[in-house]
């Protein structure tokens, strides 16, 4: 039998951290971050990085976990979370996974084999030639390729002509889990104010000090490619004032947000609710206690 997880996607600030408490609060869970900046010790504003307290109050997994000068992979992240997820589920508690890295989320659920870094960077190559193309167009590659796909769509296609270019080398491992993956959404303008209003809060909360301190201790490491840090540099640098790079962070969050979207409808099968739904957690609860009761 396979191990049942809840998965919590959707947009930066839309608040998948609240909900996975208030989940993990209800069915005796532990928290797994899905995010790719929360692993580095000492970034916790610019990452909006759960509390102490909320640490303390629900056991979380994969925060703190490398230097600001180390690298984090899709590939770290898929083998400490199995690992995590082994070792909750063997204390008899559920797991929830709560993120918006969208490419780490689907490489652990879908089993994705994530050997070297060559073949990998041209399977990416390969991929972005196939979203230029037309559902249309995949559908017949797929068909010309004799490649057989029950209920086809365009995200199946797209992984069979990987797999038809690549060979077995990119063979998918059967996945472990069953997921539940609950999908969080707003209206854009809402999504877009609670953005806003997020980064004037980090900033009162002492963003830019945390960006000084990265930037002295560690400038070309990968830590620093995340959103909140690198606006900052060219003003640590003298190139633009703070307004400007404050609000250089709010567009380029923004812009990550609807990234963000665009990946989870396309790519992976997401149950979305909107937050402007008043009902929406009672919703959400009896979904989970239906899918951990089924």
């Amino acid at each position: 039998m396979k191990t049942k997880i809840i998965v919590i996607v959707g947009p930066t600030a839309v608040g998948k951290t609240a909900l996975s408490l208030d989940l993990a609060q209800l069915f005796e869970a532990e928290i797994i971050s899905g995010d790719s900046q929360q692993v580095y010790r000492g970034l916790d504003i610019g990452t909006a990085k759960v509390s102490p307290e909320e640490q303390a109050l629900i056991p979380h997994h994969l925060i703190d976990v490398r230097e600001i000068s180390e690298s984090y992979s899709a590939h770290d992240f898929v083998t400490e979370a199995r690992r995590a997820i082994e070792t909750i589920s063997q204390r008899g508690k559920l797991v929830i996974i709560a993120g918006g890295t969208g490419l780490y989320l689907q490489s652990l659920l879908e089993g994705y084999h994530l050997g070297g870094q060559a073949p990998h960077q041209e399977v990416l190559a390969y991929r972005k030639d196939l979203e230029k193309l037309s559902d249309q167009l995949l559908f017949e590659m797929v068909e010309e390729a004799r490649i057989e796909i029950k209920q086809i769509n365009r995200r199946r296609a797209i992984r069979a002509l990987e797999l038809a270019r690549f060979g077995q080398d990119l063979s998918n491992q059967k996945p472990a889990y069953e997921a539940l993956v609950i999908g969080l959404n707003d209206e854009r303008s809402q999504l877009y104010e609670r953005i806003n209003q997020r980064v004037d809060q980090m900033v009162e909360a002492g963003l830019v000090a945390e960006a000084k301190w990265l930037y002295e201790r560690a400038p070309k490491a990968q830590a620093t490619r995340g959103i909140g840090y690198k606006e900052l540099f060219p003003y640590f640098e003298g190139e633009v004032t703070l307004e400007q790079a404050i609000e250089q962070i709010k567009q380029n969050t923004r812009r990550f947000a609807k990234r963000q979207l665009t990946w989870f409808k396309n790519r992976m099968q997401v149950d979305f609710y909107q937050l402007s739904d008043p009902t929406y957690r009672e919703k959400i609860i009896q979904e989970v206690k239906g899918f951990l009761h089924d």
